[in-house]
């Protein structure tokens, strides 16, 4: 501890990883193609506090890429950290060969593929020094330390990869690196196995690279077949034509019963409209039936109970944007559909438009969330990160009626 009084000092970090490491050359994409035309693109440089996650995702799109490999050594734990849940986001592959070196930080990043293949040996962590501790108190330093610990610990299980992973690190100091044998890759849940290889396998692999397809969406579309028709005067030519995708249903169903569902896990059941005034306390997840409705308000009843709830607490069983109990991230909204599809196609994001009960389109992020505390989280991260508008929000969802536009 005297070292700490000095003001010289170094905390060995709990980590995998790198914390605030300044480096030299930040993070750069560049798209590849396989022999076999599998788009690809490989993250190289360290990861830098000032990288632009905003970049990663042009880059995606405009290369068309489905699987990521790396050539890093490490670098900012909380930029990895940020682009792996950007690769979770885009439901990419993240694939991991000898040939190249991800170590440090970027095993983080690496982690968020949907899914994951390595090479044995090709994956390095250890424990990192945390030198700069310039205006910290003992206090402050000691604090900081566990709130990025519990961090990466949250960050792990989210990507499913046991974070006992951290133990294995701790045997090897900040110069050292412990690269990841097969069986501990599986042991760990990191990654599947990608065949051991020589410099030239490797080559090979990287031209072949086809991982396994991720699991489709919850709503996949159907495939249009193609019909063909003879033009008149030229019967010998066949011309494939798409049929014209149907417009969505814009109707909205007569909210009979539903389920209570409110941020705060209860609401309160009114006695009138707009009236503060409390009939009962109702959790999550109670039944209740519609037996009128003023616009803004329902007239319920709940159990022996009959009341006034807001639109906004109810999800409705009639609607069928989602599963009770599904929470999502709204980026944007427009009062025509029109605009909706243009905002969703120029987007770098992947999303969805729902129909809402006001006659608007609610635009979100195309994947939902089993946690409506991780969505608020997830959406304040890329707010942050300037990926999505200042006033993006996590909500449930309960005015969205269905979904009817634009999946990406």
């Amino acid at each position: 501890m005297c070292l700490l009084r000095r003001g010289v000092f170094s905390i060995i970090f709990v980590l995998l990883f790198g914390l605030w490491s300044m480096a030299d050359a930040k993070l750069s994409y560049r798209s590849q193609q396989t022999d076999k035309g599998t788009a690809y693109m490989v993250v190289s440089g360290e990861f830098d506090f000032s990288d632009d996650i905003a970049d990663f995702f042009n880059a995606v799109r405009a290369s068309g890429a489905t699987v990521l490999l790396f050539n890093s050594n490490g670098g900012n734990v909380k930029k990895s950290m940020e682009l792996g849940r950007a690769i979770r986001l885009l439901r990419m592959t993240t694939v991991q060969l000898r040939g190249d070196e991800c170590a440090s930080a970027c095993s983080l990043a690496f982690m968020g593929g949907l899914q994951r293949y390595a090479q044995p040996g090709s994956i390095g962590v250890h424990k990192s020094s945390f030198a700069d501790t310039r205006g910290l108190t003992v206090e402050e330093a000691v604090s900081t330390v566990q709130k990025l610990t519990a961090d990466v610990i949250a960050y792990m299980t989210e990507m499913g990869v046991d974070p006992a992973l951290l133990s294995l690190s701790f045997n090897y100091e900040s110069s050292d690196i412990r690269y990841l044998s097969g069986s501990e890759m599986r042991q760990y849940r990191l990654a599947e196995n990608f065949p051991n290889a020589d410099n030239q396998q490797q080559q090979t692999a990287r031209s072949t690279l086809t991982p396994a397809a991720p699991p489709p969406s919850d709503q996949p579309a159907a495939p249009l077949a193609p019909q063909a028709y003879a033009p008149a005067g030229n019967p010998a030519v066949t011309t494939l034509t798409q049929p014209p995708v149907p417009e969505p249903s814009l109707s909205i169903p007569t909210a009979r019963n539903g389920r209570v569902q409110h941020p705060k896990g209860f609401v309160t059941l009114r006695a009138a409209p707009d009236s503060s005034k409390a009939v009962a306390k109702v959790t999550n997840g109670e039944y209740l039936t519609i037996i009128g409705d003023t616009e803004k308000w329902f007239q319920v009843q709940v159990g022996n109970k009959v009341g006034y709830m807001h639109h906004s607490w109810v999800w409705i069983s009639q609607f069928e944007a989602a599963p009770f109990g599904t929470a999502f991230v709204q980026v944007k909204s427009f009062d025509n559909l029109e605009e909706t599809r243009q905002y969703i196609q120029s987007s770098t994001l992947p999303l969805s438009a729902y129909l809402a009960t006001n006659g608007w389109f609610a635009i979100t992020l195309n994947r939902t969330f089993a946690d409506g505390q991780y969505a608020a989280k997830f959406a304040q991260d890329l707010k942050k990160s300037q990926v999505v508008p200042e006033d993006s929000m996590a909500t449930y969802g309960n005015a969205f009626v269905r979904k009817v536009c634009c999946s990406k």
